[in-house]
Order: structure tokens, then C-alpha cells, then sequence
């Protein structure tokens, strides 16, 4: 199972294509919608927030709300369109060029991509770069939930740090946790904190600066064995750290006790091995975050992430035009003072992604039904073991 995206930040759309979505898949514009809503709340998000209202189309591969086999089209309108046409259109033009970037902002891909692409309007790069594009991965994101949810697989996340202020780790079911989570502005299940992480964001954002934070994502329900130790792109836990670090402003991840494994020793590491007739195999800890050897141990997914602040600020910093190669600084655009409760979701979105492709390589079929017997008898192998 595979997608690709298309569109940009000021454009008409963005668009995805999703190949290998087995057959007989309930899904509806309905459950992706509810991601998209998801990905737009949190305290801190920007003005942008104000104009969209993402809804998605689905335009492909989807008959009366079940998957049909076929390539599945995904179409979110860019509501902000009307006041970009000129700029953005894609018909050629003899006007001059309106909004040009040519100060490229530290953080962003402005230069690197101009350098690259050799491009002396930056706004051709900012505009594919900008976290934006996420929108679109969520709803692919939300299509994989659809085939998770069926197998028993259901994702969470919670926000354990806004900048300087860190919460308390919750250790509630994801159930549970959603439903703490999605009543907090911030995403966290810590409420006794919530106060102080939206002072924090406001001070912040009065002195026009940015700031992250760091985010768990918990998937329960997933079966052992996905993923594999035979090639290093195999893995499952390198294929969803590559996805966690795709998403924009990412910059660490890790898994289960994660870096504080470089000062533990082994014995408060490892997950010791326990077995009884009625549940077969299980582990005393999780330690490893539902990992070992590139393969899922059947225990929950613990996976967490660094976003760094945001870096398109409103008390911007030094940068050289690419055109004269004074230093200016750096041009502002549009921006959150802080994306980390939506990063929340998508981070949430990419790791589902990951999963529902390994759960396909594993018991893959092209249908639903020659799944759920793949999947049923490989369970039944397990508790003969």
C-alpha cells in the first residue's frame, strides 16, 4: 500500500492517491473528516485556522462507503484559494510576479530548496515544504485507521511537554485517553497543568517568538510479529521513526524508555518473558515500546517525539536576501505559535499509516474478508505455539 500527495499551502487542493486499499473497507468522508477536525483544534494555532474548514472529497475507489479495490482519490479544498489565484495560478503570465520570497527564513526549507530547485521566487518552495501538506497525510492516515479499527488496533496520544512546561504521563487505556485528551485544548491528560502550558504559550507568543514541545503516541491492539529482522528496511520500528521525522518541525523520536536507555543499565531495559496456558506470551514490562528486533512483541506501541518551535516567527531573525545578499529580516509568513496538540494527531495519522502497511504485508489480501482469514489463522498459530 503506497500514496502520493500533491498541492500547495496557497493552492487550489491538496490531493492524495492511495494504492492497495484492500476491497470491502467501510469508509466514509465522515470518519476522514473527523481527523481533519482533529488536526485543526489545539491552543496556539494561527489565523489560518480561522479561514479553513477541512473537509475531504472522495472522489475515487469508494462506492456507498466501502473500498472497491481500486486506486482511492482524495481531494481537501484550499478555502483561502480566492485570494491566491493570481498568485498561485498555474497558467502562465506576463504580469509581474505578486508576494515573491527572496529572504529565505532560517528553519524552513526556503533556502536549501531555492539552492536545489534553483528557484529565485522561494515562494515555489515554501508553499510544498509548509506543514500544510499534513493535512492531506492525515486523511490518508484516517483511510489506514478504517482498516486498523476493524483488526482491534486503536491509536492515542497525549502532549507531555509544551516548552518549558512539562505534564504528567498518563497510563490510562487509549480509550481512555482519547476521550481525556479530546477534551483538552493542549492534548494532554494532565489537567492540573493545562493552565500553566497556555500561560506559557502566550507569553510566548506576546514576544513574537515560537515554541514545542514533546508528544507520546500509544497504538493498542497490535498483533505480534508485524515488521521484520531479516533487512534493514524491514523494520518497523525504523519505517515509523522515518515517518515520525518526515512530518514538519519533527527532530527526535524515540521508543518505549527511549534515550534514557544510553544511562539505564540492561536490567531496567530488556522486558522479561512470561508464558501461562490461558494468554500464551507476554512481557512483564514494556520497556521497549512494543519492539524488539524490528518486530512488534504484541505489547503496546509507546512511541514519542520532539517538534521543535515553529520557525516562522513574528519577532523574526536575521537572514540575507538572495537577490542583493544584504542581510534583512527574515520575511514573515502566516504562522502558529504553537502546533504541537495538532502535530498530536498527525503524528498519530503517519504512525497509523505505517502500521496498516505492515499489517497488509503480513496478512495481506484484496479483500477484507481474505484478511480477516489470514489474520485468524495466524492468531490461532500463535496460541498453538
Amino acid at each position: 500500500m503506497r500514496y502520493l500527495t500533491a498541492g500547495e499551502s496557497h493552492g487550489p487542493q491538496l490531493t492524495a492517491i492511495i494504492e492497495g486499499m484492500p476491497s470491502n473497507i467501510r469508509l466514509t468522508a465522515e470518519h476522514i473528516d473527523t481527523e481533519l477536525r482533529r488536526r485543526q483544534q489545539g491552543y496556539g494555532r494561527g489565523r489560518r485556522m480561522e479561514i479553513e474548514s477541512d473537509q475531504v472529497r472522495i472522489v475515487g475507489g469508494v462506492r456507498h462507503g466501502k473500498t472497491t479495490g481500486a486506486p482511492i482519490a482524495l481531494v481537501v479544498e484550499n478555502k483561502d484559494w480566492n485570494h491566491w489565484s493570481q498568485i498561485m495560478g498555474a497558467e502562465p503570465t506576463d504580469e509581474p510576479i505578486k508576494r515573491a520570497v527572496t529572504r529565505p527564513r532560517p528553519g524552513h526549507a526556503d533556502l536549501n530548496g531555492g539552492l536545489k530547485y534553483k528557484q529565485t521566487d522561494l515562494r515555489n518552495i515554501l508553499e510544498r515544504s509548509s506543514a500544510r501538506e499534513t493535512t492531506i497525510r492525515v486523511a490518508c492516515g484516517a483511510a489506514a485507521r478504517s482498516l486498523l479499527q476493524l483488526f482491534g488496533i486503536h491509536i492515542g496520544s497525549q502532549v507531555l511537554r509544551i516548552g518549558e512546561v512539562s505534564a504528567k504521563r498518563s497510563a490510562l487505556s487509549v480509550e481512555e485517553l482519547r476521550q481525556v485528551t479530546e477534551q483538552s485544548p493542549l492534548r494532554t491528560a494532565d489537567k492540573d497543568i493545562e493552565e500553566a502550558m497556555m500561560r506559557h504559550i502566550d507569553e510566548v507568543k506576546a514576544a513574537g517568538d515560537s515554541v514545542g514541545g514533546l508528544i507520546e503516541v500509544i497504538a493498542e491492539g497490535v498483533p505480534v510479529g508485524l515488521g521484520s529482522h531479516v533487512q534493514w528496511d524491514r523494520k518497523l520500528d525504523g519505517k515509523i521513526a522515518q515517518a515520525v521525522m518526515s512530518i514538519q518541525a519533527f527532530k527526535g523520536c524515540e521508543f518505549g524508555v527511549g534515550f534514557d536507555a544510553a544511562r539505564l543499565r540492561g536490567s531496567k531495559v530488556h522486558d522479561e518473558i512470561m508464558h501461562d496456558s490461558q494468554s500464551g506470551f507476554s512481557r512483564a514490562s514494556n520497556r521497549a515500546g512494543g519492539f524488539e528486533g524490528g518486530m512488534t512483541t504484541g505489547e503496546p506501541i509507546v512511541v514519542r517525539a520532539v517538534m521543535k518551535p515553529i520557525p516562522t516567527l513574528y519577532k523574526p531573525i536575521s537572514s540575507v536576501d538572495i537577490e542583493t545578499k544584504q542581510p534583512f529580516a527574515a520575511q514573515i509568513e502566516r504562522s502558529d505559535s504553537c502546533a504541537v496538540p495538532a502535530a498530536a494527531v498527525v503524528m498519530e495519522n503517519v504512525i497509523a499509516w505505517e502500521l496498516a502497511c505492515a499489517f497488509l504485508d503480513k496478512f495481506g489480501g484484496d479483500s477484507y474478508e481474505e484478511i480477516e482469514r489470514n489474520y485468524n489463522n495466524y492468531l490461532e498459530q500463535i496460541r498453538n505455539y
